[in-house]
């Protein structure tokens, strides 16, 4: 019988702010935003929909995808990496800068 093992797979990624440095982990069924809430990291926040902008930050490094199909954001801002934490879920480690808009 010829088994093989699979390597394990973790449950979350890591959530980096920079930066401070600050990190936690990050759920890909739940937004950024909570993460970084559950881990005690302070980012600001208002509407969690994706539409008041508030928390809107740099993806500086790693993957998300969002949870509704319009996130605010336009083109030219996605195309820079701008992210709305509130509506984005990671599907790798991410690094998150405030951004300057």
């Amino acid at each position: 019988m010829n088994s093989s093992t699979a390597p394990a797979i973790s449950p979350f990624f890591i959530a980096r702010t920079a930066p401070d440095g600050q990190q936690c982990d990050a759920w890909p069924e739940q937004p950024l935003l909570v993460s970084l809430e559950q881990g005690g990291i302070d980012w600001p926040s208002s509407c969690r929909n994706g539409s008041c902008r508030t928390c809107i930050g740099q993806l500086a490094e790693g993957q998300v995808r969002y949870s509704i199909d319009w996130p605010g954001l336009t083109p030219e801002e996605r195309a820079s990496g701008c992210v709305l934490p509130c509506v984005a879920h990671p599907v790798s480690d991410v690094v998150l800068e405030m951004s300057s808009i």
